[in-house]
């Protein structure tokens, strides 16, 4: 009898812990929905566009606020990883993620890029991920990706620093905006 209610009392305790993880995650998703302004949505031409790069497989590892490689957001479905193709156009770079809708990162929101080894709770070996700062409204964001073929992250980072203007650009080598 006592083992019973030992694993009673254990059942019950996870599903509290449980239950406390899913109500915070809701009431992050409810504030940022409040403070962050809608994702941008993809040009209906986007597909017409010719690519700066080979498009490149992999993970879409997250958003978060630029600068706090914990703070994921959590709004829509951005907060979901998933598996994605990155295709990176002169209007903007794109990820078509597996399961969840589009992300679409406007040229003129670009910020900077870089390859790092953590985001969005998600630590790689070595710098193995694709982290991209760019402007969401007024709050500055990192989206990362974590492409299948290592070997060509720092060609993207390049590409798509080459495609942020100039005015939006920060001299920062942490990317925090």
């Amino acid at each position: 009898m006592a083992r019973a209610l030992w694993v009673l009392g254990l059942l019950v305790a996870m599903a509290l812990v449980f239950y406390a993880m899913r109500r915070g995650w809701v009431n992050r998703r409810r504030r940022q929905a409040a403070e962050l302004p809608a994702f941008p949505t993809p040009p209906s031409d986007v597909d017409g566009q010719r690519g700066r790069l080979e498009p490149a497989t992999g993970f879409y590892v997250g958003t978060t606020r630029a600068g706090d490689w914990q703070d994921r957001v959590a709004v829509g479905d951005i907060g979901h990883r998933a598996e994605a193709t990155a295709r990176l156009h002169d209007s903007g770079l794109l990820l078509e993620r597996t399961g969840a809708s589009p992300l679409w990162i406007p040229a003129e929101s670009l910020v900077d890029a870089r390859v790092d080894h953590k985001l969005a709770n998600k630590v790689v070996p070595g710098k193995g991920m694709l982290v991209v700062t760019w402007r969401l409204g007024d709050h500055a964001v990192d989206t990362g990706f974590r492409a299948d073929d290592k070997s060509t992250q720092d060609e993207w980072a390049s590409a798509v620093r080459a495609l942020a203007p100039a005015a939006g650009r920060h001299d920062n080598p942490e990317g925090q905006a």
